[in-house]
């Protein structure tokens, strides 16, 4: 028995558009000798779910395709196809659908299983779309028996996955007490630090303690902010992992479930040793390509400032897009450093990208005079500085209405944390490259890629240099905040692991600075709720990823 683990990467709400990518890469899979094909969560709409699910039409659109395609399959004489649709729930009670494995074979659809476990705090996407399914499905096919959970189904989610949801039931486990040859889990894990080790920790488990052979199918590619790494795996009834598709490519992996050996040439299953930055370089870039071609952009633009956020994103775009896509854009003030033009200049040629030097000194002083009667008699302050951010964000803009680019966005969380950037100015942006990153984290990054590299990608000058906005003589970030080692290290303890005040001070930290910090990331929230969506690379991106409320008294 060969099975077929269809890893594609599909578009959001593109039903029609997915059902053929689906369609080629069972068609792949059969030529590889597979009788069953299996796909991802939601593959037929796109993982995550969406708010297109409210409409009928939609569901309807769904529901149209799964005949259709099944009707392909049947036509073409191809192996069933075992895939994730939102199915109309047959019962007036509840939510109207279910997030659903369906599989089409003799040109119909058939449901298998409806997923059970929806986070009850409303943390997850399907909360707002799906009922809660009964119980596992059983598929069987070719002489063997197959129970087959959706998403967090066959996780069970006791400390191994998360650790932060509680469920009353574990599907899988009742679902085996009637038992099974094997376990099929169709899945849709975005990436997270970690969090790869983790999903295989968790189906390794499931496998090992039923003693049945576990595959699992997950979506890859980016999707706005969730990015998808894929990583497929093939479990035996050991808990061995057997068999994995690629990571953050598509992929189509045939694997014999008796032997459970994988047919032609695919990645070995231990994936070799990997840096933990190999892996968020692997997403960002994935992250930036899928989101600007799925949102019908070819080439990117952003401002280049000699610093090490600009520079890191530079990279990253060059590498998703192709350098010839990319236009960096120096655009220095009265307060630059000449040094902040020439380090510009550096990494474009290292990454071979196109830049252009606005300098915006008659933008300022055009703005000043315009202001100079309202503004009498006040001294210069921040105001004068956002000024700078928000006309060099201005001409970003035109440079990307003018010429069709999508602009990236070169914050980074520690800064987003702190409300240290400007709003409708360097704030400004189509996506938020690294707002998911700490500052230390994307110095970890740059010195990992120069390392990867044998070369100096990004110059050792921005490395090396202090970070400063330059938006008055002389300036430091260290002006305004901590050093960046000791500021990450509280964010870390506040926004990843959840510290108060008290038990900030109790690991150590200055009460004054504590006490600080968080009055800062609270009052910054209006902030990040009207910055651009960022790739998410962590389990608490900011945000869009946690939300908190702005109008409110903390204690």
């Amino acid at each position: 028995m060969k099975i077929g683990l269809l890893q594609c990467n599909l578009v959001s709400n593109d039903i029609e558009g997915n059902a053929e990518i689906l369609y080629r890469a069972l068609v792949g899979a059969a030529a590889a000798g597979a009788e069953l094909g299996v796909a991802s969560e939601l593959a037929l709409c796109g993982c995550p779910a969406t708010g297109e699910l409210r409409r009928r039409a939609f569901v309807e659109r769904c529901r149209f395709a799964l005949t259709d395609l099944a009707g392909r399959i049947q036509k073409e004489d191809l192996p069933p196809l075992l895939l994730g649709a939102p199915v109309a729930n047959p019962v007036p009670q509840g939510k109207p659908l279910h997030n659903c494995s369906v599989l089409l074979r003799g040109g119909k659809s058939m449901v298998i299983s409806r997923k059970v476990l929806l986070a009850a705090d409303g943390t997850h996407d399907d909360y707002y779309y799906f009922e809660s399914g009964s119980a596992c499905g059983v598929l069987q096919f070719q002489g063997w028996r197959f129970a087959v959970a959706v998403g967090e189904d066959v996780w069970n989610d006791r400390g191994l996955w998360r650790g932060r949801r509680d469920y009353d039931s574990d599907p899988l486990e009742e679902f085996m007490i009637g038992g099974a040859d094997a376990v099929i889990n169709l899945t849709g894990i975005p990436f997270s630090r970690d969090g790869l080790q983790r999903h295989q920790k968790v189906l390794s488990w499931a496998a090992g303690k039923y003693h049945v052979p576990v595959v699992a199918v997950n979506q890859i590619g980016g999707m706005d902010s969730s990015i998808y790494p894929g990583g497929s795996m093939v479990f035996n009834n050991g808990g061995d992992l057997c068999a994995r598709a690629a990571l953050f490519a598509e992929d189509v992996l045939v694997v014999d479930l008796n032997s459970l050996q994988p047919c032609g040439t695919p990645c070995p299953a231990s994936g070799g040793k990997r840096e933990p930055e190999e892996d968020i370089w692997n997403a960002l870039v994935l992250g930036v390509r899928d989101f600007a071609h799925k949102c019908g952009f070819g080439r990117a633009v952003l401002g280049l400032s000699g610093g090490m956020d600009s520079a890191l994103v530079a990279a990253i775009a060059a590498e998703a897009l192709g350098s010839g896509n990319v236009l960096g854009i120096m655009l220095p003030s009265p307060y630059s450093s000449a040094g902040s033009i020439d380090d510009s200049l550096a990494l474009a040629a290292n990454l071979d990208l196109e830049t252009l030097s606005i300098p915006i000194r008659p933008g300022l002083e055009a703005i000043d005079s315009m202001l100079a009667g309202s503004f009498a008699g006040k001294e210069a302050d921040v105001t004068e500085e956002n000024i700078q951010a928000r006309l060099r964000a201005l001409i970003l803009m035109a440079f990307s209405n003018k010429f069709g680019l999508m602009l990236l966005n070169t914050g980074n969380k520690s800064e987003a944390a702190m409300g240290y950037c400007t709003l409708y100015g360097d704030s400004a942006g189509a996506l938020g490259v690294i707002s998911d990153l700490y500052k230390t984290e994307v110095y970890a990054l740059a010195e990992w890629l120069n390392r990867k590299r044998g070369r100096e990608v990004i110059p050792r000058a921005i490395i090396e240099k202090a970070p400063s906005a330059e938006l008055r003589p002389e300036q430091k970030d260290s002006d305004s905040l901590p050093e960046y080692p000791l500021l990450d290290a509280i964010l870390r303890a506040c926004l990843d692991e959840g510290c108060d005040e008290a038990e900030l001070v109790a690991r150590g930290f200055d009460v004054a600075l504590a006490r600080k910090i968080l009055c800062l990331f609270r009052k910054a929230e209006f902030k990040r709720r009207q910055s651009p969506p960022g790739l998410y690379v962590s389990g608490c991106a900011l945000g869009q990823g946690d939300r908190r409320p702005i109008a409110a008294v903390f204690k």
